[in-house]
């Protein structure tokens, strides 16, 4: 009975640490619930746009999978800044602060310009390589045209609520996304079906729609951060104060970050256009799907970002040791939590698939999805906390890259490509076989974890020097 006794307690002694656990919900609750509003808001625009029908749903989608490689590109720049940025806040560095969102800000422009151009350019030819589908074509270049215009100040959003979270400034982000998220809402409301005098104007609207949000969302996060004079509120000289062997220091760790974003990027649009080339109804279902799993993934987006946010503060102190058990309580939090949500998501799949006005064929596949989904969701919430939570915050980004990045070319992209083309399965085999990267990037980030590899002091650039 003692053997039993034993480990139970000191388990109970490993999570016993209520300052630890309010630290973590208060930096994970706003993050959570913005991302939880987010797909939520999401999900309603998503419903609205499947009024039109598959063909809507599958080129509002496929023109998503642009912003997707961009925002994952824009998320790598943002989270290797952050983790400069929350070692340098645990430090009281302001000043080289201040200088890593400078550079966190024009990196994140020069991408963001990239994309526009192209977008703007040869719209057809990129929904094109998606799909052979005409009518989706046409439809979705016509609104990745429009919502190009976006990408520049999403850029900018992205820069400031990366490095502000990273500092603890968790509320404003939420508040100001979840806002533009809601007025993205009502425009869709009255300028796709036609309302308060507009005429109905269909997926074009929707794309209108989605710019005039992220333009509102850009002028108000950066506005109220001056007013409001947050840690990040720095003078124009200050974001330009940069020279090379700053520009050196930071790029060297942070390359890694994005490097791995652009390869996962590039693997979940590899997989996108093999579920569009099985059929326009296996893109339109694993669209529904994509909902349906950014609600999901929702807690453990705070939780990642959160600790993530204490791991570096505590690295950034000196305190390693705490670091590494902060992390530990959290992959068995995330596990208990990753449970209960794969039972709702089976619980609430049948009602969500009778939102959309979509074939039958759609509607199988996408209540199969949706089971897969649920199966697998406690290993990609453990990877989630593993590759953002830990070994990002840590600086170990090279590890991150391979572990992230690599493994998914390696296993995830060939076994879509055999399952799409060679074997021609339906849709949701292919997601299935596309899981086996999940499961052995979650052995070999555990065993990480517990090496104590992964934790690495970045706040040697508080003796860069500074350009006035």
């Amino acid at each position: 009975m003692e053997i039993i006794r034993n480990p139970i307690r000191r388990v109970a002694d490993f999570y016993h640490d209520r300052f630890f656990f309010k630290q973590l919900y208060r930096l994970a609750a706003p993050i959570a619930l913005q991302n939880l509003l987010t797909a939520s808001l999401g999900m309603v625009a998503s419903v609205m746009v499947g009024q039109l029908g598959d063909a809507a749903i599958a080129s509002v989608g496929l023109a998503g999978q642009v912003f997707f490689l961009l925002n994952l590109i824009l998320f790598g720049i943002g989270s290797g800044s952050a983790m400069f940025t929350a070692q340098l806040w645990g430090k009281k560095d302001i000043v080289s602060l201040h200088k890593v969102l400078g550079l966190c800000l024009a990196m994140g422009i020069a991408v963001a310009s990239f994309f526009l151009i192209s977008c703007e350019l040869f719209p057809t030819r990129i929904i094109g390589i998606f799909t052979v589908d005409p009518q989706v074509i046409a439809l979705g270049s016509e609104y990745l045209r429009i919502y190009a215009v976006a990408f520049l100040f999403f850029s900018i959003t992205s820069g400031f609520a990366s490095v502000l979270r990273s500092v603890g400034e968790v509320k404003l982000p939420m508040l100001v996304t979840v806002s533009a998220l809601a007025l993205n809402i009502a425009l869709n409301y009255i300028l796709i079906f036609g309302a308060l005098g507009f005429p109905a104007m269909g997926i074009r609207g929707a794309a209108i729609s989605a710019v005039i949000a992220r333009v509102a969302e850009c002028l108000v996060l950066v506005l109220i951060t001056y007013w409001k004079k947050y840690p990040v509120a720095s003078r124009i000289n200050e974001l330009l104060g940069l020279n090379l062997g700053f520009f050196v220091k930071i790029f060297k760790p942070v390359f890694p970050v994005i490097l791995n974003e652009l390869l996962w990027s590039l693997g979940v649009t590899v997989y996108s256009v093999v579920y569009a080339r099985i059929g326009t109804p296996s893109i339109a279902a694993m669209n529904i799907v994509a909902t349906v799993d950014n609600l999901a993934l929702v807690p453990f987006m705070g939780l990642s970002t959160a600790i993530a946010i204490n791991t570096g503060h505590k690295i950034g102190a000196g305190e390693e040791d705490q670091a590494f058990r902060d992390v530990g309580r959290t992959l068995g939090l995330t596990a208990g939590i990753a449970i209960l949500i794969s039972a709702i998501v089976l619980l609430i799949k049948g009602p969500v698939i009778g939102l959309y006005k979509i074939t039958p064929d759609v509607a199988i596949y996408t209540n199969r999805a949706l089971i897969i989904l649920a199966c697998w969701l406690i290993v990609r919430s453990q990877n989630m906390i593993l590759v953002v939570g830990m070994m990002r915050s840590g600086g170990d980004t090279r590890y991150s890259l391979f572990l992230d990045g690599v493994i998914m070319w390696i296993l995830g992209v060939p076994m879509a490509v055999m399952g799409g083309f060679i074997l021609h399965l339906p849709v949701y085999w292919v997601y299935l076989m596309v899981m086996s990267e999940e499961l052995t990037k979650c052995i070999l980030g555990l065993r990480r974890y517990f090496t104590r590899k992964w934790i690495h002091d970045l706040t040697f650039l508080h003796n860069a020097p500074v350009v006035d």
